[in-house]
């Protein structure tokens, strides 16, 4: 069977994830995408254990084989950093005791690099993914930037950040 990848562009709010299946020597196939979304009327916390239980859901369900996630950069307030970083310690932690992995970290302007642009917004990441899937259409939200993230570590992009 054909190994599957897992794409994260993480957050506290909302989380893109993708599923993509590496076929006929490394083409892709975009399996599924979506988001996990939680509430800013929770408390911290309470939005965690809903991410941890979401993501334990999703892992359980698609079997990665390998995970790929963006590293989190911020130029924002540190109070979306704080709640961005819980996130992405919570996915770190429900990879390695569901899967026993360690995710494959990416900045974001290499991932975009690797799909032609350092500086693509989102819709241009939608319309660069849609092109590569031949997809009809495509949310443009954060799953996009999953499928992205998950095809640059399928195709063997790494940063070598621990």
């Amino acid at each position: 069977m054909a190994p599957f990848w897992l794409g994260i562009d993480p957050g506290l709010a909302i989380i893109g994830w993708a599923i993509l299946e590496e076929v006929d020597y490394g083409e892709p196939s975009l399996i599924d995408y979506g988001t996990i979304e939680t509430s800013k009327k929770l408390p911290t916390p309470q939005r965690l254990l809903e991410i941890e239980q979401d993501f334990t859901q999703l892992l359980g369900e698609f079997q990665p084989d390998n995970i790929v996630i963006e590293m989190p950069f911020f130029g924002r307030s540190i109070k979306a950093a704080g709640g961005v970083l819980q996130a992405f310690g919570v996915i770190n932690l429900v990879c390695y005791r569901e899967r026993d992995l360690t995710p494959i970290y990416l900045h974001q302007s290499s991932w975009k690099c690797h799909l032609g642009n350092g500086r693509a917004k989102k819709n241009e990441v939608a319309e660069l993914v849609q092109n590569l899937f031949a997809l009809e259409t495509l949310p443009i939200d954060d799953s996009v930037d999953a499928i992205g993230i998950g095809y640059a570590g399928m195709c063997g992009l790494r940063n070598n950040i621990a």
